[in-house]
C-alpha cells in the first residue's frame, strides 16, 4: 500500500534537500540492527537490503534509511564541483501496463502527478551536486552513524567540463572517488549509468572508456571496493563488459532506469528542457530488466571464474520482489521507488524473509 513518500515530488530538489526527508522517514521510528551475518565485499552486513543512489539526497536521508532498516544505503550521486539540478518537476508517476519492454520504451509514456500501484515513475534530476565541502561532511557523519552490520556507500559521477582533456576527465573520476574514501566511505560506486558526456550517451556502453576509468579509480583508491552502476545490456555486450572489466571492478550494480520519451496526457513534452524529451523510468515496470541483468551477471561470473559481487535494483516494491532478486543471484538488493513510497518496506521484507 502506497504511503506518503519521504521525497516530496511536489517540492523542488532544493526544498527536499533542505527540509526533507518527509513523512515516514521523519516519524522518529528506529529499528534495531540485527546480527551481522551476510558477506558483502569483505564486510559483514546485517541484511542484504539497501536503497540505491537516487532518493537519498544527503546525510539526513541516509541516516533515516539506516534507522528504517535499509542496511546498505547509497548516498545520491555527487560530483567534484557544484552542478545544478534539472528544472522542476523531477518526479512524476508513469502510466505503464505491464513491463516496460525495450520495444515499448521506443514509444511515448504518459506521466502525471499521480502515483498508483503497481508503482512506476520517471525521475529526472541530472545528478545535481553541492560542493564537496558540503557532501563530504554529510558522508563523514553518515558513515559514523552506521551501526555494526550497516554499510554506507556513495555514488560519484565524473564530469566533462569545458577545456578538459581526456586525461583530466579520467582524473576527475579517480580524484572524486578518493574524496569519497577520504570521507569514510568503505565502498564507492561509479555512476556509469547516467548521461555522462551528452544528453543521450551512457558511459557504461563505452567499454574501452569504462575500463580506462575503472582502472584509474582502482589505481587511486587501492583496496577500497569499487562498484559500477550500469544500465540494461543485451547479452553480447554484457559479456564483453564483464570480460574486459570483471577483474578490475569489485561489484556490478544493475540497473538504473530504462529511458523513454515522457509526455503529458495531451501528448506534449512533460519535462521542460530540450535535453529532457526522454527520461529514465523506474519502479515496477522495469523489474524484469533488473532481474534479467542479475541472472546474466551471475552466469558470467561463474563462466569466467570471477569474484565480483552483484547488486540488483529496479522495481522492488513488495517483499516478493526482493526474493526474486535474491533467487536470481543478487548479493544485495536495493529499492528506490518502492522505499520512497513505503518507508517500512525493509521491515516488511525482513519479516517475510528473515533468512533473506
Amino acid at each position: 500500500m502506497l504511503q506518503a513518500p519521504f521525497f516530496d515530488p511536489g517540492k523542488s530538489y532544493k526544498d527536499n534537500w533542505e527540509q526533507g526527508p518527509y513523512n515516514g522517514f521523519a516519524d522518529g521510528v528506529k529499528f534495531a540492527v540485527g546480527e551481522p551475518r551476510f558477506d558483502f565485499l569483505g564486510f559483514k552486513i546485517s541484511y542484504p537490503l539497501g536503497i540505491p543512489a537516487g532518493p537519498l539526497l544527503n546525510g539526513k536521508f541516509v541516516r533515516a534509511a539506516l534507522d528504517k532498516g535499509f542496511d546498505v544505503p547509497v548516498h545520491k550521486t555527487v560530483r567534484s564541483k557544484v552542478h545544478p539540478c534539472n528544472e522542476w518537476p523531477n518526479v512524476l508517476g508513469a502510466e505503464i501496463e505491464g513491463d516496460l519492454t525495450l520495444e515499448k520504451a521506443q514509444g511515448k509514456i504518459v506521466v502525471r502527478n499521480e502515483y498508483k500501484e503497481p508503482l512506476s515513475i520517471t525521475n529526472s534530476f541530472g545528478n545535481p551536486s553541492y560542493e564537496p565541502g558540503v557532501w563530504m561532511k554529510d558522508l563523514r557523519e553518515s558513515a559514523a552513524y552506521a551501526k555494526e552490520g550497516q554499510l554506507v556507500m556513495c555514488s560519484f559521477e565524473g564530469t566533462k567540463r569545458e577545456g578538459m582533456t581526456s586525461e583530466d576527465y579520467v582524473n576527475d573520476w579517480a580524484n572524486g572517488m578518493q574524496m569519497l574514501k577520504d570521507s569514510g566511505v568503505k565502498v564507492v560506486e561509479a555512476n556509469f549509468s547516467c548521461p555522462n558526456e551528452g544528453a543521450a550517451q551512457l558511459l557504461c556502453f563505452d567499454i574501452p572508456k569504462v575500463k580506462t576509468v575503472a582502472s584509474a579509480i582502482k589505481n587511486k583508491i587501492g583496496d577500497t571496493p569499487l562498484a559500477i552502476k550500469i544500465a540494461y545490456f543485451d547479452e553480447e555486450l554484457l559479456r564483453e563488459l564483464v570480460k574486459e572489466t570483471g577483474n578490475i571492478v569489485d561489484c556490478y550494480s544493475a540497473i538504473n532506469t530504462i529511458p523513454a520519451a515522457v509526455v503529458n496526457p495531451d501528448g506534449t513534452q512533460a519535462l521542460p528542457g530540450a535535453h529532457r524529451v526522454k527520461s529514465g523510468i523506474c519502479g515496477h515496470a522495469v523489474k524484469w530488466a533488473g532481474v534479467t541483468m542479475v541472472r546474466r551477471l551471475k552466469k558470467l561470473r561463474e563462466e569466467f571464474g570471477m569474484k565480483y559481487a552483484i547488486v540488483g535494483s529496479g522495481g522492488v516494491t513488495v517483499p516478493e520482489d526482493f526474493k526474486e532478486y535474491r533467487d536470481a543471484g543478487a548479493d544485495v538488493v536495493m529499492s528506490a521507488t518502492g522505499a520512497m513510497w513505503n518507508p517500512y518496506l525493509a521491515k516488511e521484507i525482513k519479516a517475510e524473509y528473515p533468512d533473506a
